[in-house]
């Protein structure tokens, strides 16, 4: 079933309702503790399979993820362990505590949680089939496209930055995406996207991307990138 083709918004195929459970194990008080930078390198992720769960480590704690193979969201995608990681190891350069974050293609909800677990405030979004459970932190659902003014009046809807990890793959509303980034990336807002590359688009939403922002590439390991960027305006 395709949903949603004629949004604008990206096509999932959902056979099933996908429940997605975060389970947080140890204390909060752990996210106040510097980073070892020798414990695990930038690119890697801790991570444990077991019978239908991944235990994944950051900030200090054990996250246990659900998956399904009914949804493109319910799927942990390589980019999201790598923003994951990114975002753990470097905590000087980006800095999220206390700071206002909007996730877009949330997801499994991993990026949200290591996002609140370093300290931000966090609105997770994705398309409606995905959030079939609500959860901490905020869960909205969230239409990529040209009239987020009216549904998301930039007045209101201000971040400190945008998270999208693996938003980029084999779908028709790349131009929406960009169009979305664009709408939330204010003066002082930085957009942080990780992304693997698989397919050509791939390579034109990046220069679309770097002519939308002032951009930087903040790490990358082969086909696996994370890049930064500012508004232009």
């Amino acid at each position: 079933l395709e949903i949603g083709a004629g949004t604008g918004l990206v096509s999932v195929v959902a056979a099933l309702l996908v429940e997605t459970y975060f389970c947080f194990k140890g204390h909060m008080s752990l996210m106040q503790k510097a980073v070892q930078q020798d414990r695990v390198p930038a690119w890697v992720s801790s991570i444990q399979s077991t019978f239908g769960k991944d235990v994944y480590h950051y900030v200090g704690q054990d996250i246990v993820i659900y998956e399904s193979i009914d949804s493109y969201g319910a799927v942990m995608w390589p980019a999201a362990l790598a923003l994951c990681s990114f975002l753990d190891n470097n905590r000087d350069e980006v800095n999220l505590q206390g700071k206002e974050v909007l996730e877009l293609g949330a997801g499994t909800g991993l990026v949200t949680i290591v996002a609140s677990l370093l300290g931000a405030s966090v609105t997770s979004t994705d398309l409606p089939e995905v959030l079939t459970c609500r959860h901490t932190p905020e869960v909205e659902v969230l239409s990529w496209g040209y009239d987020l003014e009216r549904t998301h009046p930039t007045s209101i809807y201000r971040y400190d930055y945008i998270l999208a990890a693996d938003v980029v793959y084999h779908h028709d509303f790349l131009d929406e995406l960009l169009a979305t980034m664009k709408h939330f990336c204010r003066p002082g807002t930085t957009v942080i996207w990780a992304n693997k590359v698989r397919m050509e688009n791939d390579l034109t939403f990046t220069e679309n991307f770097k002519k939308a922002f002032h951009t930087s590439l903040l790490a990358e390991d082969g086909d696996m990138k994370i890049f930064m960027g500012t508004c232009r305006h």
